[in-house]
């Protein structure tokens, strides 16, 4: 699907005018402080330093988040590796993710099988995929790493996604993303991602929805 040209104030229009119940109409899947932190980084304007209103969802700027449960409290800070793969672009495929701890330990690993799909829509639900696993194992903050650097500078505002394949990809991402109290997301070699891009190749042969899990 070729690329989509927003004009950057409509995007910015959005996000100031529109009410809470409308934007839950239109991203049913997605809080409406997440979209309107989505658009405004779209139109090149990314959250900085704002204030949280009342009953939206925290983002890493304000911290706050949900209170994980206490069998959860032990995982705290951890450290995600993602890397999604598609042979053929599109083509089948997978994605990888490897959750550890602060101290390195594993504490979940995954290989999924994607469908048919691009690179960057792998990448992208690899980074789904990990965050989701994050929450689920009660982190609250986060260091990211991808080897996608489109993505990461996507994430960080840098770049605008004007990809229509990635838009709700991305707001889903800053959706999860605002869960944690903090998170940073950095770009490294393929070479550092190894068993990240193993896993995402993995999913692909295997099909396989899951590896590990680790305690």
């Amino acid at each position: 699907m070729p690329d989509q040209i927003i004009d950057p104030a409509l995007l910015l229009t959005l996000a100031a005018r529109l009410s809470d119940d409308v934007l839950r109409d239109l991203f049913p899947a997605a809080a409406p402080e997440s979209i309107r932190d989505a658009l405004r980084t779209m139109a090149g304007h990314p959250k900085a330093g704002r204030r949280t209103p009342a009953g939206a969802p925290p983002s890493p700027d304000t911290g706050g988040g949900p209170k994980p449960s206490p069998l959860k409290e032990h995982a705290g800070s951890c450290i995600l590796f993602t890397d999604g793969a598609s042979r053929g672009n599109p083509g089948e495929a997978g994605a990888g993710v490897v959750l550890l701890d602060k101290n390195g330990r594993e504490i979940a690993a995954e290989a999924i099988y994607l469908g048919r799909c691009t690179n960057n829509v792998a990448e992208y639900r690899a980074l789904i995929a990990g965050l989701e696993a994050a929450v689920r194992f009660g982190c609250r903050t986060l260091r990211i790493h991808l080897d996608s650097e489109l993505i990461v500078r996507q994430i960080r505002g840098q770049y605008k996604v004007r990809n229509a394949q990635l838009q709700p990809l991305f707001i889903k991402t800053n959706d999860l993303l605002n869960r944690l109290e903090r998170w940073s997301i950095h770009h490294i070699p393929r070479s550092e991602n190894a068993r990240a891009d193993k896993l995402a190749n993995m999913g692909i042969d295997g099909r396989q929805q899951q590896i590990g899990v680790g305690a």
